[in-house]
């Protein structure tokens, strides 16, 4: 067996036997357990499958890949696809050929593309027919030579290639530090790194999730976030398939639909992940006042730091919004509030999850105090390994001892609550005194009629660095710049306002929803 696919053996040294250490096969395991329970619901086609009318489409997904692309063990599958429950079947058809799944991000421009796929060298790209025109322009520059086109159930090659597919898989058993999947970061700032995710991560992070977020065979989850995107497929769709719950699938994000599918009563979403402009949008919808989502047992925000004037906001209409924290490398979740503690502990992202270890550090290494502000750092089986291709960031991503740099600044309570502060990155220089904007941002949201902010550190002479904060109204509202300084002074230390407000139309996000500061003017 090719090293992708070898088992990790060893002895019981108590019982004088050989063990072997690999992956299940989660959607197998159901099939045989419990055949007839719903699987996944794609929305947009009107689609439902069993466990075992999934796992058929995942084994003849295999047989295709194998037998008409030509995919083999190691070999890299690239998805180019808004949210659709193929995308999932692809994924786990991966794990049967030992091929590595590579989901692109179809929010980005064709160079950046044509970057990821240079440095991944996918053997095959499966395409949404609606991104016919980025394939062939990706085409035209070279490297792409096999593809096939899904059509969210309707006519295209990938269905044509699943109706010839049949008979007998062979599967590969990967061990559990072989590759399932590689995730590109969304790349906010230079050029995106390829995170390593192997089966152990996912394997851990499953479980991590299911005790975190109460995952039960009853559980359905509302994949809402973009499956090219780690919070789309690892919270909570993942960790559900290994529960053996249902994955019902949202091609794209709107903020109506959302609304009437959590209040859908016969639909009985359970759980869902969004970001903050998710549940900001959702807020804004005629309805949601009287909205009944008492039946969601975890209505989760991360991705970004949620505001306190969201948090209560939804607490005032009777809806617990659960603030997580987790980020592509660590699997993803990495720290979880209880949904009791919302309000007693706002602004808090929980506490860690129980196979991940934290500490929060001094740019030298050394611990800092109980309250004190440093860097995140984690250690744990959901850990990624390193990045693909990248063995010097690899490298650069852990200190000597093992242990891994977010990049986050936070600060823990007496009780052993996380708060993230802030990005490092993000952090500017007034005066000499350390400004985190997310601070900044949480005072301007408290101001009626705001809808969006993001703060800036710009240049300043005098000051070395000041604020600039962009602000989006609310529909009517009647605030000007005058009012969002004044507002700031009664609510932060002087160095800590911002000088220099815009008020603006809209803010730039990527495909999942994080604000993209890095496009915010600064000059």
């Amino acid at each position: 067996m090719s090293k992708k696919g070898r088992l990790r053996q060893g002895r019981d040294e108590h019982r004088g036997v050989s063990w072997m250490i690999h992956s299940e096969d989660w959607i197998a395991y159901h099939a045989a357990a419990s055949p007839d329970r719903e699987a996944l619901h794609d929305l947009s086609s009107g689609r439902h499958f069993s466990y075992s009318e999934m796992d058929g489409r995942v084994r003849r997904a295999a047989l295709y890949l194998r037998g008409d692309l030509g995919v083999e063990e190691g070999d890299r599958v690239a998805v180019l696809s808004q949210n659709d429950s193929d995308v999932f079947e692809i994924q786990f058809a991966c794990r049967r050929l030992g091929a590595i799944f590579v989901p692109l991000n179809w929010r980005l421009a064709v160079p950046e593309l044509e970057y990821i796929w240079a440095d991944s060298s996918p053997k095959v790209l499966l395409y949404g027919e609606e991104f016919s025109d980025v394939v062939e322009q990706l085409r035209e520059r070279g490297g792409i030579r096999t593809t096939a086109s899904l059509n969210n159930g309707k006519e295209s090659e990938y269905e044509s290639g699943l109706s010839r597919a049949d008979g007998c898989l062979e599967s590969v058993q990967p061990g559990l530090d072989d590759i399932w999947t590689i995730l590109y970061t969304s790349g906010t700032s230079g050029r995106p790194k390829g995170a390593l995710i192997t089966y152990s991560m996912a394997l851990f992070n499953a479980v991590d999730c299911a005790i975190a977020g109460d995952l039960t065979s009853r559980a359905k989850n509302l994949v809402l976030l973009p499956t090219f995107h780690t919070g789309g497929l690892n919270v909570w769709a993942n960790p559900l398939f290994q529960a053996g719950g249902c994955n019902v699938v949202m091609r794209v994000f709107e903020p109506a639909l959302l609304l009437q599918c959590l209040s859908d009563k016969q639909l009985n979403i359970t759980h869902t992940l969004g970001v903050p402009t998710n549940f900001l949008m959702m807020a804004q919808e005629h309805g949601f006042a009287d909205a009944d989502l008492s039946h969601v047992n975890c209505l989760c925000v991360g991705g970004a730091a949620a505001s306190e004037a969201l948090i209560r906001d939804y607490d005032a209409v009777g809806v617990k919004l659960r603030a997580m924290y987790g980020m592509t490398e660590i699997g993803p979740l990495g720290l979880s509030l209880p949904g009791d503690k919302g309000l007693a502990k706002i602004g808090s992202s929980g506490l860690p999850t129980m196979h991940t270890e934290m500490k929060i550090c001094e740019p030298g290494g050394g611990a800092v105090k109980c309250g004190d502000v440093g860097e995140l750092m984690i250690k744990g089986p959901s850990v990624t390994p390193g990045y693909w291709n990248k063995p010097e960031e690899s490298a650069a991503a852990f200190s000597e001892d093992g242990w891994f740099h977010t990049g986050d600044a936070a600060r823990q309570d007496e009780d052993g609550f996380y708060y993230i502060v802030d990005r490092w990155k993000d952090m500017f220089i007034s005066g000499g005194e350390n400004v985190y904007p997310v601070e900044v941002e949480n005072a301007i949201y408290q101001l009626k009629g705001v809808l969006e902010t993001a703060v800036v550190g710009v240049a300043d002479e005098k000051w070395g660095e000041v604020g600039r904060a962009f602000v989006v109204l609310k529909e009517g509202a009647k605030v000007d710049e005058a009012a969002v300084i004044a507002h700031c002074k009664t609510r932060l230390a002087g160095y800590k306002v911002p000088k220099q407000i815009r008020l603006v139309k809209e803010l730039p996000h990527n495909a999942t929803g994080k604000i993209l500061k890095h496009q915010l003017p600064r000059i």
